[in-house]
């Protein structure tokens, strides 16, 4: 037997209990990995507290989509991976545990100069910021405004933003300016006034907006300052998207990510592990938690704690 995280109720933290489930098997097309940490994502509190819609629970649900480990063992068909490599895992699911079975596709070489608790942190936010920056052609000559930018996909869009030539302006409460500064972005604080100051912060203008807080504020100032209303996108307000006449990239869409899109995502991990190989990018880990804490690992989200956090079977 191994141990998982699971729910069979929609609601608070409390209803994630650590359980003893078999132990994954190697099916073709699949490896196990021994999980050293997994990440916390917003969607996981999301689907946990039955905010975003999921189909109804019959039976003990899992939880998690991003880890990093190291492979136990390998399908019958799979070639490039061998028991004792380290991996990252994005996109998988019931990644909450001490194994995980997942596909190929799902998995990366991780190399030693990341730890299990980075790797853990890129699946979901680097995808998204990928994707989205990706999506919305951000290139040099932009100057674009982040909505939310201290949070993780927020912090990877600054970053992948800033490598791509782009000036970057950057949403945030006054206590993460100095994070923003190091990862090459201009704060500004969120509240009464925004628009007044995101102007102050580029007299040019600006040529693009990416929106991860899902505030009326962000999303009015966007529209206000952006000519081009398809390079403003949302990954938070995605049901408000249409209306507004913007973009939304998940966040609750009615829209599917289209194929390309969906590419993007998966191109991102190998993307950012290069970068991370060579120092060129920066990931903020937060608390790592054992985990059966997976509870409270969610009531620190839900407190907006710094820094990704990570749970440690």
């Amino acid at each position: 037997m191994t141990h998982a995280i699971v729910y069979t109720e929609h609601g608070d933290p409390e209803v994630l209990t650590l359980v003893d489930v078999d132990r994954p098997t190697a099916e073709p097309g699949h490896l196990v990995v021994r999980v050293e940490a997994a990440g916390v994502n917003p969607i996981d509190a999301k689907l946990r507290s039955g905010l975003r819609s999921s189909p109804p629970l019959t039976k003990p649900r899992r939880i998690g989509n991003d880890g990093a480990g190291t492979v136990v063992e390998v399908g019958p068909d799979v070639d490039g991976f061998r028991p004792g490599d380290p991996v990252v895992v994005f996109g998988a699911s019931g990644v909450y545990a001490s194994e995980v079975a997942v596909k190929t596709s799902s998995v990366q070489p991780r190399p030693p100069q990341v730890s299990a608790a980075v790797g853990a942190a890129l699946g979901i936010p680097v995808g998204t910021a990928y994707q989205s920056l990706r999506s919305l052609d951000v290139r040099a000559g932009d100057t674009l405004v982040i909505h939310a930018g201290s949070g993780a996909v927020g912090q990877a869009a600054i970053q992948l933003a800033v490598l791509w030539g782009a000036t970057v302006v950057a949403t945030a409460s006054p206590r993460r300016f100095d994070r923003l500064r190091e990862l090459g972005a201009t704060p500004v604080a969120y509240g009464d006034g925004l628009l007044e100051r995101l102007r102050e912060a580029a007299p040019q203008g600006y040529t693009v907006a990416f929106d991860a807080a899902g505030t009326d504020e962000a999303l009015s100032a966007s529209l206000e300052l952006v000519t081009d209303h398809h390079r403003i996108a949302t990954i938070v307000r995605g049901a408000d998207a249409a209306g507004l006449g913007i973009r939304a990239f998940s966040g609750g869409s009615p829209d599917p990510l289209t194929p390309q899109q969906q590419a993007w995502r998966a191109e991102a991990i190998p993307v950012v592990l290069a970068l991370l190989e060579t120092g060129r990018f920066s990931v903020e880990v937060g608390p790592e938690l054992p985990l059966a804490d997976a509870a409270e690992a969610h009531r620190l989200l839900a407190a907006n704690t710094a820094g990704k956090i990570t749970l440690t079977p």
